[in-house]
């Protein structure tokens, strides 16, 4: 039994501080060779904001093909894995009309620039978007078309929170609970916030005791939400629970809430007023029904795998 957990210690160790050399990010990334860097090819089509938005939710960036030998890479990898004619990239005009830059400011003069013929065009006044097309060119496009885009993380730039086992740095690990929470400041529909919680892969908290709600009440008073200004509700915070399917009270995990161990509602909770199904937290740690459509805070919980990370890293996956 002891040297079980001394093999796990060593290679917890070992795994913590080898991360970067593991040329790991994400599951749902892959690491190439030829670039250094990870990439993910979305298969959901999005509009190009939508499209930067959810390579930043990631922790990644809006891929545009930095020089040809990049492009190249890409797009062997993209030919291999996908069917798309074209795909999103992380460069427009959008900031001044015909100046098209990267999302960092760069002129695309200064990366990769191969358009096809007659491009840019800007078609009836309204292309402002670049995709790149599977043949190597470029072209651009109305940005409130959906495409398929890809999103890229430079290993380069790979931090990695060895508390919570994922490259997200702002989330805190709780010893107590053995989880990591992160308190986003940034109010969002119940739908909306499920979905950033999804993308850092983690999930809209679920409180299982007592001592959970206590943390999270003290996670939620610290938070510096004060000074926050806009149109959503303050005093309750989103949490992983809902009546959405009509079929009761359950946990974002499909237990009924009475058997997920904290069930205490606030007062005169849940009073089902004005179309509330989704689930949230007075800041005094009570249970509360809100309209899925009114924006709040929220938080999001990850999970500690520590043995399947080991486990990974001894077999290179």
């Amino acid at each position: 039994m002891h040297r079980n957990v001394l093999f796990v210690v060593i290679n917890l160790f070992v795994f913590i501080y080898a991360q970067r050399d593991k040329k790991f990010f994400r599951k749902d990334y892959t690491y190439l060779e030829e670039t250094d860097s990870f990439y993910k090819i979305h298969t959901i089509h999005r509009t190009w904001q939508d499209a930067k938005a959810v390579c930043e939710m990631e922790g990644a960036t809006f891929f545009y093909p930095e020089d040809e030998a990049e492009a190249n890479a890409v797009l062997e990898f993209w030919n291999k894995t996908q069917p798309f004619s074209w795909v999103y990239i992380g460069v427009s005009d959008l900031l001044v009309k015909g100046v098209f830059e990267t999302i960092d400011g760069i002129p695309i003069s200064d990366v990769y620039s191969k358009w096809d013929a007659g491009e840019p065009n800007d078609h009836g006044g309204q292309e402002d978007c670049v995709n790149f097309r599977r043949n190597g060119f470029l072209n651009d496009d109305n940005c409130d078309k959906k495409y398929p885009f890809i999103c890229k993380k430079k290993r380069s730039m790979l931090e990695w929170n060895q508390f919570c086992f994922i490259p997200n740095m702002d989330y805190n690990y709780s010893e107590t609970f053995g989880k990591c929470y992160k308190f986003h400041l940034k109010p969002r529909t119940w739908a909306d916030a499920y979905v950033v919680c999804n993308a850092e892969q983690s999930y809209l908290a679920v409180i299982d005791s007592p001592a959970e709600a206590e943390y999270l009440k003290e996670l939620t008073d610290k938070a510096p939400k004060d000074n926050i200004g806009g149109d959503f509700l303050r005093g309750a915070v989103l949490l992983g629970f809902h009546n959405r399917l009509g079929d009761g009270w359950k946990t974002i995990k499909g237990v009924p809430l009475e058997n997920s161990g904290y069930i205490k509602w606030g007062n005169q909770q849940p009073d089902g007023g004005d179309n509330e199904k989704c689930g949230s937290m007075f800041y005094s740690g009570t249970l509360n029904d809100i309209n899925c459509s009114r924006k709040a805070f929220f938080i999001c919980e990850h999970d500690i795998d520590i043995l399947g990370a080991i486990f990974d890293e001894r077999h290179g996956e």
